[in-house]
């Protein structure tokens, strides 16, 4: 890929029940939420006698755009999942939903996350003689659910969640329900929305982000909670909390960079976010400066916080070329070099001969922040300041983030000065743990109960890491990979 220097979305998950074309509907969702996994897609329907699925590597827009396709999809039912492959390779048989015939019925999963002791349960469940037909951590699911000794499909499902660890949202569809579930710590987000049914009832919606709401015209509900069931049918919604209630710990990047701008995340505006965000930086972090100039995309509302904040003229210094994919050049060394200019170009006159600060959510690797720092001078640019939008990435993320080893983080083995060398500022700062809490309209961060799950920034891993304690005992080099 062109810009490998950004931590990569989860995945999205999508469901709706008892609504006219409901693939095509899913199909939209799915293309709201397509920032959130490009890599594949799928979509599992039921007819109200029958299951269909269509599963295709690349965009949304690829794969749905054929009526064909959306033919043999038929139902008022269905769930869909982009992928962004966190575990297991991008290959056919990893694209979900994940789909299997059981005694009850028909059952179809998608899965946004990660389960940290998916490699302990894979292990036990192969033992027992499960039959693994794909390389990701959901088929985890499938198997606990088909071995489970209880008679329905929910509590077999109750039965399966509480045998895993980690960070998820699932929708699942079965021959009488549409089910969203959330972890116990609502890590991962899932929304609950409402539209006009096929039959005049009410119609229902899952999403991961409100914006898959927003785009099929469906009201926004509210948030389904952390550790609960919901479950859908013809007579409404029913919840089920089958977790000892715990303080929420939801991924605070998602307010950072993962989520859509227009998205409601915990019922606030992740754009206002944002902008409150850039405002803390500029408070703690002023720079004397001409202009302010955003990293697009989405360093954006976080460059205005801090231009209205510090009272800087904002611009558009850089411009990003949205049309780019992958390279259509042999990546030869100069190639790759230039590479970043395929995304971003220099506004140069907006840049030259003004002190600049350049405003981006966060820096994983630095190989981008030094191109595009080369850019802005290159443009003229008299100073070059950067300011951060969330605090050191100096811990990888075991919970559906897909973040480069703490070995290539670098963050975790530079000082902050040190990295302003690296990628060749004049300076160089972050928003502080306790900025960022505030931003988002807490006190700051209690050490003791944090209200979000940060462990990126500092090491607190919320959840139980199984798998890597288990290769700490049986495969020392392994975890030294992992960390």
């Amino acid at each position: 890929m062109i810009d490998d220097d950004k931590p990569h979305e989860e995945c999205g998950v999508f469901g709706a029940w008892n609504v006219a074309d409901a693939a095509a509907i899913t199909a939209l969702g799915l293309h709201a939420l397509q920032h959130r996994g490009q890599e594949a897609t799928g979509i599992v329907t039921h007819d109200g006698v029958r299951f269909h699925s269509h599963k295709g590597l690349g965009l949304v827009g690829d794969n749905y755009g054929d009526a064909k396709v959306m033919a043999g999809l038929p139902g008022p039912r269905a769930i869909g999942h982009n992928r962004y492959a966190t575990t297991g390779d991008t290959v056919l048989r990893n694209v979900q939903p994940l789909f299997a015939e059981f005694e009850f019925g028909g059952f179809a999963v998608g899965h946004n996350g990660n389960l940290t002791n998916a490699h302990t349960l894979r292990k036990a469940l192969t033992r027992r003689g499960c039959l693994f037909q794909s390389t990701m951590d959901s088929e985890v699911f499938v198997h606990l659910i088909a071995i489970s000794l209880y008679s329905n499909v929910v509590d077999r499902l109750i039965d399966a969640i509480k045998q895993v660890i980690g960070a998820y949202s699932l929708v699942a569809l079965t021959n009488e329900h549409l089910i969203g579930v959330r972890d116990p710590l609502g890590v991962r987000p899932l929304v609950l929305g409402k539209l006009s049914g096929a039959d005049g009832k009410a119609g229902w919606v899952l999403s991961s982000e409100s914006c898959g709401l927003d785009i099929v015209g469906a009201e926004f509900v509210r948030d389904v909670e952390p550790g609960e069931i919901v479950l859908i049918d013809d007579s409404g919604v029913q919840s089920i909390k089958p977790f000892t209630p715990q303080k929420p710990r939801f991924c605070v990047f998602e307010y950072i960079y993962f989520a859509r701008p227009d998205s409601l995340m915990e019922g606030n505006s992740v754009y206002s976010a944002r902008k409150k965000i850039g405002a803390q930086l500029a408070m703690e972090a002023p720079a004397e400066a001409d202009v302010v100039v955003p990293v697009p995309d989405s360093g954006v509302p976080a460059a205005m916080g801090f231009a209205e904040a510090s009272g800087i003229n904002f611009e558009l210094g850089i411009i990003r070329n949205h049309y780019v994919g992958r390279t259509f050049i042999e990546p030869t060394d100069q190639i790759r070099h230039l590479g970043v200019r395929l995304k971003h170009s220099a506004n140069r006159a907006m840049i030259e001969g003004k002190r600049v600060v350049l405003v981006d959510d966060s820096i994983v690797r630095g190989t981008t922040s030094k191109k595009i720092v080369e850019m802005v001078r290159q443009a003229g640019a008299k100073e070059v300041h950067m300011r951060i939008a969330g605090p050191p990435t100096t811990h990888s993320c075991f919970y559906g983030i897909d973040t480069p080893e703490r070995g290539k983080l670098l963050a975790a083995r530079n000082s902050v000065d040190e990295m302003a060398k690296l990628i060749g500022v004049d300076s160089l700062s972050f928003i502080t743990i306790d900025g960022l809490y505030k931003a988002l309209g807490k006190p700051g961060r209690d050490a003791l109960s944090p209200a979000f799950c940060d462990a990126c920034f500092t090491g607190d891993y919320p959840i139980a890491l199984t798998d890597n304690n288990e290769a700490r005992d049986t495969q020392p080099s392994l975890l030294a990979e992992m960390s």
